[in-house]
């Protein structure tokens, strides 16, 4: 398949295509939608295979969809120096300079890399695993809660860092502890709310419905759940926050609201990002190996992307081990 057959089949000329694959400004819309339409439809791949004959450099496409994640120095960094270190090239992608995450996508798709790496939601939607197959384009799913059996992926137990956080502020006398869940689009989330809901039932614990309340994993969302949770007439004396930058923002108004921690209120954190350790008192939390699991994920991805050149692709999961960090943020509860 060749650009000229993309030309062919999209009724335009190949000078287009070429403008549509480099992402000139100039294009109609008209034009660019049935040039990636032909794209799509033909399976075309922009020199990728016979890049990485060539020069033995494959090219990995990395997607961030949160530019505000405490995680994102370290996703990124961690994909840096892997590649760095195997000599594959990276195209860094956020999914927010598009109008829809396909976009951004097909942008690299049309770039020619040979693998992507998808962190959440990404790696949970099915209509971009499907895209990036039809394409012939290898995915990596990071950080996903529900690892499908045909694609390669990066991941942690979701469900037992959630236990073990649970677990912690149970052992320390804590009965009435509530949760911030994290974005519904993303399956940890999920797995995250179930660890929680899981080992307070094991322990015989009730959790009110009043005790959950919605998160996004941002900080903002976290200021929303706190003032909820810490408004109440009955409050918690302990609230797990689905990640750090929503268990920040509860200690923050905490704060405001003139509760101290940890002495009046205990917070927990997922994920262990520098912001655990940088707010006052610093966050007790499940450290998630970041970095080097985008390492793994972009080693990973290149690898898929040689054998594909080479041979068929040998597709793997990946599970990172997880480990509770305690810090200053949990305590007895008051007597």
């Amino acid at each position: 398949m060749t650009l000229y057959d993309v030309a062919k089949h999209a009724g335009v000329s190949s000078m287009t295509v070429s403008r549509v694959i480099n992402d000139y400004a100039f294009i109609s819309e008209t034009a660019r939608a049935k040039v990636l339409k032909s794209i799509a439809e033909l399976g075309y791949r922009p020199n990728a295979v016979a890049r990485a004959t060539r020069t033995g450099v494959v090219q990995v496409g990395v997607l961030y969809s949160n530019p505000n994640s405490s995680n994102l120095s370290a996703y990124l960094m961690g994909a840096f120096r892997k590649a760095g270190e195997i000599g594959c090239q990276l195209l860094i992608e956020p999914t927010a300079a598009h109008p829809t995450s396909a976009r951004a996508v097909a942008k690299l798709i049309e770039a020619g890399v040979g693998a992507v790496v998808l962190p959440p939601p990404l790696c949970d939607d099915a209509k971009i695993l499907k895209l990036l197959a039809a394409a012939g384009v290898e995915a990596v799913s990071f950080a996903t809660a529900k690892p499908l059996s045909g694609v390669t992926s990066v991941a942690i137990d979701d469900f037992a860092g959630a236990a073990m956080m649970t677990r912690h502020l149970i052992e320390l006398g804590h009965v009435d502890i509530a949760f911030v869940r994290g974005d519904p689009l993303h399956s940890t989330s999920a797995r995250r709310e179930e660890g929680f809901r899981a080992t307070m039932a094991e322990a015989g614990l009730a959790v009110p419905e009043a005790y959950v309340v919605d998160g996004a994993f941002t900080y903002r969302s976290g200021l929303t759940a706190a003032s909820q949770l810490l408004g109440q007439r009955r409050r918690p004396s302990a609230i797990f926050a689905s990640n750090d930058d929503m268990a920040a923002a509860v200690s923050a108004v905490a704060h405001g609201m003139g509760i101290a921690v940890p002495s009046e209120l205990s917070i927990g954190g997922f994920d262990d990002t520098p912001v655990a350790s940088t707010i006052w008192p610093q966050l007790t939390t499940i450290h998630q190996p970041i970095a080097d699991m985008a390492a793994t994920a972009v080693d990973l991805a290149a690898g898929l992307a040689r054998r594909d050149v080479e041979g068929d692709p040998a597709r793997k999961q990946v599970l990172a081990e997880l480990t509770l960090v305690v810090r200053q943020s949990t305590a007895p509860p008051a007597s």
